[in-house]
């Protein structure tokens, strides 16, 4: 018979019968359970299978045999009622943590729980580091943040862990809490760069090379390295014993990630040309990113409750700013078209309209030649694609802070209305064009010379 403790967890007691020590004793397990996920805690009682009642869960001065007769155990009642008592002390040290945690409106797993017990009972010991501790707090962060961050954002922290699961095996080097200072910072990086895949480029007479090298580029072993440093800095908050010599280890970040943009023409064309229902739809919602600054994630969540009049009002999924964004002739055009339907945009998933909208740009003659930059290691590896390939729905949100600024607007009135927090954050979203540079130029030194008419001497 199992317990229930809480709206999320179960526990019942397990005579082990399996593990009788000489004089038939059997040792008493807790089994605590959420949603399918177990695990064990020794409680350090044993008892005699005669003296143990399975179906109530306690251990019993009488049993009833299979005639309906009163079979004695072997424990005296005095013994019966202490075991008990013993028990029941248990089953209280957990529903107080489950308290605790609810309290504190903060999600646990069974990890969490009986890693509280363990500590609640034995408060002195001091127990081998262990990499399931590290890995079982990097699952309970993840539960407890699944409703506070985005998906993307706690992928990072999955693939962290799987990275640090495959350095532990591959180096038989333990990862502890207490073992992550700036040495292993430095093996840890080392051992991401060492991380190789075979990729394949063309020379420039259109002959395949295969080149070994890093699976991983810079800048994702940058992130993977910033994320453990978030995430110990979380578990420090959490009382939990983490060496502080990783603080000063520096992270190098040689590039950042290329976003895209259109030039003004270019999204003029993407926005008038005649295309099939499907891709249409696609190109409205894509477009109507470039004129609003707004991401996929909240485009996707944008109900006719967030539009009131000429604005946008809407609580931006990713940094829960609030946001209120002025529609313009384009947005209400787009908007308008779809006035009948029950939501404002006809959104899909992510990946298929990335799928259409390559094939879209395609279509619209987005050619132009774009030169990537990676660095992998010491490697820099430069590969040029057609800007079809490269425009992805993230590319509206950098379109909008371009052809912003090229038309005039403030960079603080860009920043505003995206909802960027600072410059540094908005650097890498503006995009100077051939177009922007040249009027630039020319509003400042004019478009042609002017020579002055000069009197003779």
């Amino acid at each position: 018979m199992r317990v229930k403790l809480s709206s999320m967890g179960t526990l019942r007691f397990e005579l082990r019968k399996d593990k009788k020590n000489k004089d038939g004793r059997a040792p008493i397990r807790i089994i605590y359970q959420i949603e399918g996920n177990r695990r064990y805690y020794p409680t350090g009682e044993k008892t005699f299978e005669e003296n143990w009642d399975d179906k109530d869960q306690e251990c019993v001065y009488y049993k009833i045999d299979r005639n309906g007769k009163k079979a004695k155990g072997k424990l005296m009642e005095v013994d019966v009622k202490k075991l008990n008592d013993r028990l029941t002390d248990l089953r209280r040290d957990i529903e107080k943590i489950e308290d605790r945690f609810q309290a504190n409106e903060t999600s646990y797993t069974p990890d969490a729980v009986i890693k509280e017990l363990y500590s609640l009972k034995n408060p002195v010991a001091k127990k081998d580091a262990t990499s399931k501790e590290l890995f079982a707090f990097i699952d309970e962060y993840i539960l407890a943040n699944s409703k506070k961050r985005v998906k993307g954002s706690l992928s990072v922290y999955k693939s962290l862990k799987s990275h640090l699961q495959d350095f532990e095996k591959t180096t038989h080097k333990k990862v502890t809490f207490d073992k992550i200072d700036y040495k292993f910072f430095e093996s840890f990086e080392n051992y991401l760069m060492g991380l190789k895949k075979i990729i394949v480029l063309k020379d420039e007479d259109g002959n395949r090379l295969e080149r070994s090298v890093s699976k991983l580029n810079n800048i994702t072993i940058a992130k993977q390295l910033s994320t453990l440093k978030t995430f110990l800095s979380y578990a420090r908050k959490r009382k939990i014993e983490v060496s502080t010599e990783y603080q000063t280890y520096k992270i190098e970040r040689d590039t950042e990630l290329e976003v895209v943009a259109l030039t003004r023409h270019e999204f003029e064309r993407l926005y008038s040309i005649p295309l099939k229902e499907s891709w249409d739809q696609v190109r409205d919602v894509f477009c109507f990113s470039c004129v609003t600054g707004l991401r996929y994630s909240d485009l996707k969540k944008l109900t006719r409750e967030n539009i009131k009049g000429n604005w946008i009002y809407i609580k931006v999924k990713k940094t829960k700013k609030q946001l209120k964004i002025p529609l313009n002739p384009y947005s209400r055009n787009i908007l308008e078209k779809y006035k009948n339907e029950l939501r404002p945009l006809p959104v899909i998933s992510n990946q298929r309209s990335n799928e259409h909208l390559e094939k879209i740009c395609k279509y619209a003659g987005l050619n132009e030649m774009i030169p990537v930059d990676r660095m992998y290691g010491a490697e820099l590896v430069s590969e040029k694609y057609p800007k079809y390939q490269l425009i992805r729905m993230h590319a509206g949100r950098k379109t909008f802070a371009t052809l912003s600024l090229e038309k005039g607007m403030g960079a603080q009135t860009v920043m505003a209305l995206g909802g960027w927090k600072d410059f540094k954050s908005f650097r890498r979203y503006v995009d100077h064009s051939d177009e922007s540079l040249q009027h630039a130029m020319d509003q400042a030194w004019g478009a042609k010379v002017v020579k002055p008419k000069l009197q003779a001497v």
